[in-house]
């Protein structure tokens, strides 16, 4: 029990704190200070362009009031540089939007109060107050007096990249002279670099990084003012300008940009196999600037697959965290970088799918959903391998259109309709000239509120007829044809319809007098219907009347 209460009590000491702290707030200004251990542990590890994260390095909770020179005390109990041998920069967000020392502290800058001196450094309304702590060390490598500084005088810092083991690293800063050439440090830097005193190196300048990457080599022979450099601004060296020969497949980036480009391009993207979108499959490390062949070509890679084209990438919803609904087009977009971007934000997931066929071949395909149709049978049967087959257009259980087989394909539309794909029975295939080919539809009669109510179902079909056939000759084909018992069968009646009203026939009528009319329009305006009651288990029909309903595949034997 005592253990809780004191639990509790720790508990709302804590909170009346983090409360007071809150009220407070405004008294306070937090100092963070960064130091070349900061740039040493942070370069080449977590960030490679500018200098530090500030987030990363100590910072300090100091009452506004106090005198920076107070504040200087509590600095070297921190670090123990005495502070007398402390030496303080402010940093400046330049118009490229790198952020750099600028300037140091003058004598009278640290004899102001803290919060005096945060609003000297901070034009922006923030209660931080940035500051780089110059700390000169002795040959027994213990802190000096920092030296003097005049106009004259360029705070330099220095970051040293090895291709061969393509790492990026902080070597430490000098002060240069403005009048002073590059030629001249070029020992000091080997030193500072581990390198022979008379190693070739070259020089570059780190400018910019956002949106591109802007670092540019540095004339040996110029003067640093004429290769306009200033305090806080950053050069990067490296062994002597790589030639062609030592620059063998194994060395991916021979100099400081090309390696600083890549940098800041890398993106280590997921990918997921599209039927499988939860889980990543694999990771590859890649550039930004990569084409929409080179990604692919990577990813078939790393499946093993010798045809980069057959690989179809799906983009990321970053808000739905799910794939997109519509595939990228082959080579439909110009980087990964297209690849990636949501509105606003970047994913760094795809999705991938193996084809069977190469994407630009299936996009110059048109995909129909096709229904194979039987008289009888669920199962399609072919009479023999060579078959001749027909399309149709069949909507709400008619039949308005044969497809001639000159069609082009862009013409066929399965959004609002059903194609059917059936066997040309061979008695259609020889048709004398007083036969007709007719239109044989299923139908119900509705009498709902005295109005009578046509009801077509199931599926439609075509019947060759004979001239001066009866309906009795007509009806033993068409239950031969459907495969009806007899009992069933004894229930149907047979009407002649015309434009949609019912004649209702007798065994003994000739059914080819009744299509003698050719003026009608459309041939399905004119059919023999077959009423009976609707046995055949509800199917989802016609593709838009359902469209989310699945049919069991149909099997097709040649």
């Amino acid at each position: 029990m005592d253990n809780l209460q004191e639990r509790l009590k720790k508990e709302q000491e804590e909170k009346e704190h983090k409360k007071k702290e809150k009220a407070e707030a405004h008294l306070y200004t937090i100092i963070k200070v960064a130091r070349d251990e900061d740039l040493s542990e942070q370069i080449g590890k977590d960030i490679y362009f500018d200098l530090v994260d500030h987030d990363k390095v100590r910072s300090f909770r100091v009452q506004k009031q106090l005198s920076f020179n107070t504040f200087k005390e509590e600095v070297a109990k921190e670090f123990g540089i005495p502070v007398q041998f402390q030496r303080f920069w402010l940093w400046a967000k330049r118009q490229n939007h790198t952020y750099r020392p600028n300037r140091p502290l003058t004598h009278i800058e640290e004899a102001q109060s803290v919060g005096q001196l945060r609003e000297v450094s901070n034009k922006v309304h923030n209660a931080e107050l940035k500051l780089f702590l110059e700390v000169e060390l002795g040959p027994d490598l213990r802190p000096i007096a920092p030296p003097e500084k005049t106009k004259d005088d360029i705070l330099l810092f220095f970051k040293l990249y090895d291709p061969e083991k393509e790492e990026l690293r902080y070597v430490g800063r000098l002060f240069v002279k403005s009048t002073g050439k590059p030629s001249e440090i070029l020992t000091k830097l080997n030193e500072m670099a581990g390198y022979d005193p008379d190693e070739d190196i070259g020089l570059y300048e780190e400018i910019k990084f956002e949106p591109n990457v802007m670092c540019e080599p540095i004339d040996k022979k110029l003067t640093f003012r004429a290769s306009q450099l200033e305090d806080g601004d950053i050069v990067c060296f490296q062994k002597g300008p790589v030639t062609v020969m030592d620059s063998e497949d194994h060395i991916r980036y021979p100099d400081v940009p090309s390696y600083l480009e890549y940098v800041h391009n890398r993106q280590v993207v997921h990918f997921r196999s599209l039927d499988k979108p939860k889980e990543d499959d694999f990771c590859l490390e890649m550039s930004r600037l990569y084409t929409y062949d080179d990604v692919v070509e990577k990813v078939a890679q790393q499946l093993g697959l010798e045809d980069p084209s057959k690989i179809r990438l799906t983009p990321h919803n970053c808000y739905s965290q799910q794939p997109k609904p519509q595939p990228i087009k082959y080579r439909g977009v110009e980087h990964l970088s297209d690849m990636l971007v949501h509105y606003n934000q970047t994913s760094d997931i795809l999705y991938y799918e193996v084809l069977d066929i190469p994407l630009p071949e299936l996009q110059g395909l048109k995909t129909l959903k096709v229904a194979f149709h039987h008289a009888t049978k669920d199962e399609v049967e072919l009479s023999h391998p060579n078959a001749e087959l027909r399309l149709l257009e069949v909507f709400y259980h008619k039949i308005y259109k044969v497809f001639p087989p000159n069609e082009k394909i862009e013409n066929i539309n399965d959004q609002y309709w059903t194609l059917r794909a059936e066997e040309i029975p061979e008695e259609e295939k020889n048709l004398g000239p007083h036969d007709r080919l007719i239109h044989v539809y299923h139908f119900t009669k509705d009498t709902a509120q005295n109005q009578m109510q046509i009801q077509n179902f199931g599926e439609p079909f075509f019947l060759v007829i004979h001239e001066g056939e009866t309906l009795t000759e007509i009806k033993d084909r068409i239950k031969k044809k459907l495969q009806v018992p007899d009992d069933e069968f004894a229930k149907w009646k047979f009407a002649f319809f015309s434009l949609g009203r019912p004649e209702y026939l007798q065994d003994s009528d000739i059914v080819s007098s009744r299509f003698q009319r050719r003026d009608v329009y459309g041939a399905w305006e004119q059919y023999l219907g077959l009423e009976h009651t609707d046995n055949a288990p509800k199917r989802a029909y016609a593709v838009n009347q359902n469209r989310h309903t699945f049919e069991k595949p149909v099997k097709i034997y040649n």
